[in-house]
């Protein structure tokens, strides 16, 4: 995650405020359902675990979109306007970006109708703008395992593991904080797991294993970890990993 998606263990970043509430205005609902309708079309549920048929929905989308090409969209805003925009206005530049690289629709239609109701904010929307397609009802029901066969772990519980640094791309599942750091894995995932895009040189993209590695907060954070802290789990993809020799592990003198 690049550093405005991964705030953990910075320090000197001032007061938090935390909003309480799911949604602050009408309009971010109408966006998380958007995304929740996209997720439930997306071309990646023809190889989902339930078997959909989304030919038989009749649907006009026809690509794939996922929780990572929403995590793209907004890792790929420049940092400052990042920290301007509020949650769900992150969500809509990247879903009306996408549309419009998709040829879903064109950069003049959208500023058509950003236009059309910038001067009448009580237009009414299409009709059938608050439609509920079954297969997206389905879909919200049954969801997608990203689970794919049997665990193939090239690591085992109790082994010392280097947090590697790949390059970040498009995307990463990889706390900035954990690369290059040491520590012991305390369980293994029972099956590979497959994330929703190929990340590149991040190294995601097939099925993988998945672990949960147990570090040392003193480790991560040195002097300014907390008195007797607790220790921090992370769950991470195998290819994040790499394999520490014993003489690596022992202590020099």
């Amino acid at each position: 995650m690049k550093l405005q998606h991964n705030l953990g263990g910075l320090e000197g970043l001032g007061p938090v405020d935390f909003e309480k509430n799911v949604f602050v205005e009408e309009w971010e609902k109408r966006i998380f359902g958007i995304h929740a309708a996209l997720m439930g079309l997306s071309d990646s549920l023809r190889q989902a675990l339930p078997g959909y048929d989304l030919d038989a929905s009749g649907t006009s989308f026809r690509t794939t979109w996922t929780w990572a090409d929403l995590r793209k969209g907004a890792e790929a805003m420049n940092p400052f306007d990042y920290f301007k925009y509020r949650y769900y206005e992150k969500w809509l530049g990247g879903i009306s970006a996408y549309c419009v690289e998709q040829g879903y629709l064109t950069a003049d239609e959208l500023s058509a109708a950003i236009g059309g109701f910038r001067s009448r904010a009580d237009a009414l929307l299409p009709d059938g703008a608050d439609a509920v397609d079954e297969q997206v009802i389905r879909y919200l029901r049954q969801g997608d395992s990203p689970r794919r066969g049997p665990a193939t772990p090239a690591f085992s519980v109790g082994d010392t593991v280097q947090i590697a640094n790949p390059p970040t791309g498009d995307h990463t599942r990889l706390p900035g904080y954990l690369r290059g750091h040491r520590g012991v894995v305390e369980s293994v995932a029972e099956g590979n797991y497959a994330y929703f895009c190929s990340t590149g040189a991040d190294g995601l993209g097939d099925p993988v294993p998945v672990y949960v590695v147990r570090f040392d907060a003193v480790d991560l954070w040195g002097a300014t970890a907390e008195g007797r802290p607790s220790p921090l789990y992370a769950e991470l993809y195998e290819p994040y990993l790499t394999a520490v020799t014993n003489a690596e592990e022992a202590p020099t003198s």
